[in-house]
């Protein structure tokens, strides 16, 4: 293991000595809100501590079966210990190493999906559709709840905006975490249905992806900020969608920000999500431009939320996906598109982790 990551472990040995003690005194077990602060911190240090002692024996039992290997007699019994430690220790680096690694608070959020048709016309429309279907199905495979918020339907069938929230809650999983990755621009190639003479066009979309606020973190919106309209929903529902004003449309005066909600059955209900969409389109906008910052000195794109960006390219002639941040081409497109998402989903986090993990150890030799 890398110096600077003993040295991180070692800090955390360090700290659940320091919590121990300060959990045992009279004046912080009197101090519920500083009680659990602190009992929360020692769940977190004693994993991570815990996990560390045991790398430290393994380390210790590898040494001493090394030492063995020249004795006839221990020489299996040592040569099975070693290879035993060895690959223990080899798994235990690797969780150590994730552990380490700086925590997204809203990667266990639940969040907003939205989906934007944009160069293209028809196509681009029909293909926001496509990517819905996308991240539904994927969704369906984690078992993930999805909920259509808001939409704009096209003439043909696709989409010209929707919005889902995918809430993970239920299975325990962080929808934000595996998710976030999919803002910015995503291009395919391929014949439309409406084209005749068989060519290929090339059509965009955007995809952003919002965590969905906590209500009790969330930012304070101030009501007289807020114009809020109502109108009468379109689009599927049945009789009752289409003869209520039951529709919410909230803008953010000092931002421009706009979000709105059709799909509940009251205006109240509408009026709650659409105010949840709104404040985490505020967000995001603060956390993009803090994410700008961090991507300009990495010279990164994961992460950055710059949804001008390129990231996708889907060829269907090729049956090709292409992940331009990362160079990642996976040659299996139609699975990809009925929503086996989890190759994608993973090599990306895993570079998000390297990244990290190379910022860490810039960090400690700074």
């Amino acid at each position: 293991m890398k110096p600077f990551l003993i040295q991180q472990l070692e800090r955390y040995a360090l700290r659940l000595t320091e919590l121990d003690f300060l959990l045992s005194r009279e004046d912080i077990m009197a101090d519920m809100t500083q009680f659990l602060k602190l009992s929360r911190e020692h769940a977190e240090v004693s994993a991570v501590a815990s996990r560390f002692a045991r790398f430290q024996q393994r380390n210790a039992d590898l040494a001493a079966a090394q030492d063995m290997l020249a004795d006839e007699d221990l020489h299996e019994m040592a040569k099975e210990e070693a290879a035993s430690a060895s690959a223990e220790l080899q798994s235990l680096e690797a969780e150590l190493q994730r552990m380490l690694l700086p925590k997204d608070p809203d990667d266990a959020r639940p969040a907003f999906v939205e989906i934007r048709a944009g160069t293209g016309g028809d196509e681009s429309a029909l293909f926001a559709g496509d990517l819905l279907r996308m991240y539904t199905r994927y969704a369906e495979s984690q078992s993930w709840k999805c909920e259509i918020v808001s939409e704009s339907v096209s003439e043909l069938g696709g989409y010209k905006e929707v919005v889902v929230r995918i809430d993970g809650s239920s299975s325990g999983d962080g929808v934000y975490g595996a998710l976030k990755f999919e803002s910015g621009g995503h291009r395919v190639q391929r014949v439309p249905a409406t084209e005749t003479q068989g060519r290929i066009h090339t059509s965009a979309c955007t995809v952003a992806v919002l965590a969905e606020p906590d209500e009790a973190e969330a930012i304070k919106i101030n009501p007289s900020d807020l114009r809020i309209d109502t109108y009468r929903a379109s689009g599927a529902g049945g009789q009752h969608i289409n003869k209520t004003d039951s529709a919410v449309r909230i803008t953010h005066l000092p931002t421009g920000i706009v979000a709105e909600c059709q799909d509940g059955r009251s205006q109240h209900s509408n009026k709650a999500q659409a105010l949840k969409v709104l404040t985490a389109r505020i967000q995001e906008k603060d956390r993009a431009e803090r994410a700008a910052k961090d991507a300009a000195e990495r010279k990164s794109l994961i992460g950055s939320g710059d949804r001008s960006d390129r990231i996708r390219t889907y060829n269907f002639p090729q049956g090709r996906l292409t992940d331009h941040r990362i160079n990642l081409t996976l040659y299996k497109l139609l699975t990809i598109m009925e929503g086996d998402l989890q190759d994608v989903v993973h090599a990306l986090q895993s570079y998000e982790a390297a990244e990290q993990l190379a910022a860490l150890e810039i960090g400690a030799t700074a």
